[in-house]
């Protein structure tokens, strides 16, 4: 009976003890859209935590928690244009890091703020000057859509070194010196009033060439008529409108013989 109690004893002491091992033994957890950074005595291991509860082995190991959701990092540059023109841009980038590439990123660079300081902000401000020293300052206006394309596919090559991705960029404000604007307005508004006049002109050609074309048409026509026309028909179809009728006084000035239009003519006169 003691030595049956004795190991009940023994296995109450092992159950309390695991049970006070597991309380005491300290947890992390790693929240959704982290990821853990494991570290041995200050080294960072291969080995990433994802997200959920992790047990640890006190004072040998250490967690950095990284933020790997899309973040968005705003700046406002000043870069000078093909034509040496002033231009101050605020731009958006969204960006994240890549979740199975936290440990070297901390290891190489930091956490989410020395990435930013370090390696964001100086890729875009270079990356930026670069692009619109490429375009004068009308067409940053006018090709807005590839300065973007080409930010983004810079940007992009640039942070991949860095483990780093880019999700969208925005160019969401660009300015310009009034006189640069004023000078832009008065060049377009030219460019307008020249488009009007050429097609006053090309109109006027084109009024111009369809009245002569309807000159010589009336020409040719009269022309044709004229050929056509001769006596002997005129006389014919003097004889098929005669209505049969005769004049009922015939002097020698109105009529003369073998003349029969003037004779229809003189019986249409009759009443």
């Amino acid at each position: 009976m003691l030595e049956k109690k004795v190991l009940n004893n023994a296995g109450k002491f092992t159950a309390i003890l695991c049970l006070l091992t597991i309380l005491l033994t300290p947890f992390v957890i790693v929240n959704a859209g982290e990821r853990g950074v494991l570290m041995k005595f200050g080294q960072v291991q291969d080995q990433i935590l994802g997200e959920g509860m992790h047990p640890m082995i006190p004072i040998m190991n250490t967690v950095k928690k990284i933020n790997v959701r899309i973040q968005k990092q705003e700046i406002s540059t000043e870069a000078a244009s093909q034509d040496l023109q002033n231009i101050l841009t605020d731009i958006a980038v969204n960006w994240h890091i890549i979740p199975d590439k936290v440990n070297v990123i901390f290891q190489q660079i930091g956490d989410e703020k020395a990435v930013i300081t370090s390696i964001i902000n100086p890729a875009i401000e270079e990356i930026l000057k670069a692009v619109i020293s490429e375009y004068t300052a009308e067409e940053i206006i006018t090709k807005r859509q590839n300065v973007k394309s080409q930010l983004d596919e810079l940007l992009t090559k640039r942070l991949a070194k860095y483990n780093l991705a880019i999700d969208d960029i925005s160019l969401f404000h660009i300015r310009f010196s009034p006189r640069l604007i004023e000078a832009i307005e008065a060049k377009q508004i030219a460019a307008q009033e020249a488009k009007r006049a050429d097609f006053i002109a090309l109109k006027a050609i084109k009024e111009g060439e369809a009245k002569v074309n309807l000159a010589k048409g009336e020409a040719q026509a009269q022309s044709l008529l004229h050929d056509i026309l001769t006596p002997q028909l005129l006389q014919r179809q003097a004889i098929e409108k005669w209505n049969g009728k005769l004049p009922l006084i015939v002097g020698k000035d109105d009529f003369k013989i073998g003349n029969i239009q003037d004779l229809i003519t003189i019986s249409e006169q009759q009443p």
